[in-house]
């Protein structure tokens, strides 16, 4: 097995590409909010396209954007989907290569292409950098929006108020005025320290390199715990924003997966960290689109099973004896 599969620099830290496709959804632009015009593409095991999931769940999007989630196997070929007549069996792959289904995986709806980067070759054939999702597609202008995370969620946020019935979905705003300052100065450290934070130290090729990470990383983390002490249920402002939604896809995979896989283990949310792991667990518990967007199964298989630098071995671990604790 190659040490450095490409993800670092000769320094051996990791280096997470700039997002290529940055257009955006909303009123006379390019890609005006319609009902049924747009197509996401996630899989359940990206923490960043998790993101997407959970804002197009809390703002009651299910109806205008309708998805396609890859398999969590991202192998040579990059993210796959599942062969259309595939699609209905509930087998877990037989191989690296196969395309049979995993469950809560599907064919790409749109197209059915076999790999994530026929999308991207679609919207731009001379596209060279890594094939990632979230992405959103407009089905009228047959292009890539936009496979910016922290873009497609605001975008999420607020394009389709004009479109959406009177209620809480509609009022419901992620990143309100007042707290835009807080938001993103919380937003940039948690993004660098915690989010990316994980992947640094979890692909870093060097021992200084993971040293380095590992220890800021951790210092985020006890940070963020300081804010909580308070009892507070949210980061910011006493209500759900985009900054309790960013933080969650990565904490709530720490203990199944960054904790061993990413050598993340000088402490454990739920062992180390009393006040986020309530803050997490109200999530969870408590509001719908955080528990059904999350799913253990499709994180534990992608990441143990895709990294075969780091677990070339790909057994998949049990553990931990619960994914997520109880309230």
């Amino acid at each position: 097995m190659a040490t450095n599969p490409g993800w670092a620099g000769k320094d051996g830290h990791f280096k997470r590409q700039v997002s290529a496709f940055r257009d955006h959804i909303e009123e006379n632009g390019e890609h005006p909010p319609e009902k049924g015009r747009y197509h996401l593409y996630v899989c359940y095991a990206c923490p960043w396209a998790h993101r997407a999931l959970i804002i197009r769940q809390l703002k009651g999007l299910e109806d205008y954007i309708d998805v396609s989630y890859v398999h969590p196997h991202m192998l040579e070929g990059g993210w796959h989907f599942v062969k259309p007549d595939n699609a209905k069996k509930q087998a877990a792959p037989v191989s690296e290569h196969s395309f049979d289904t995993f469950p809560g995986s599907t064919e790409d709806h749109l197209f059915g292409s076999e790999y994530m980067s026929e999308i991207y070759k679609k919207a731009d054939p001379n596209y060279s950098q890594r094939f990632t999702v979230p992405v959103v597609w407009d089905k009228k202008s047959n292009t890539l929006v936009n496979n910016e995370s922290s873009e497609i969620i605001r975008d999420f946020n607020s394009a389709f108020n004009s479109t959406l019935p009177d209620g809480e979905k509609k009022e419901l705003d992620l990143y309100p005025e007042d707290l835009r300052k807080e938001i993103d100065e919380l937003n940039t450290w948690v993004y660098d320290d915690i989010n990316n934070g994980v992947y640094k130290s979890g692909f870093a090729t060097t021992q200084e390199a993971y040293e380095k990470n590992v220890v800021q990383l951790f210092k985020s983390l006890d940070r963020v715990e300081k804010i909580l002490s308070d009892g507070r249920d949210y980061l910011i402002g006493g209500k759900l924003t985009e900054a309790d939604v960013r933080t969650y896809t990565t904490i709530v995979r720490f203990d199944p997966v960054y904790h061993g896989h990413f050598k993340c283990n000088l402490g454990s949310i739920r062992h180390d960290y009393p006040h986020i792991n309530r803050w997490l667990k109200n999530l969870y518990w408590n509001n719908p689109a955080f528990k059904d967007t999350t799913d253990f199964d499709q994180i534990k298989e992608h990441y143990y099973y895709s990294h075969g630098n780091i677990n070339p071995t790909r057994v998949v671990p049990l553990g931990p004896k619960e994914d997520i604790e109880p309230l």
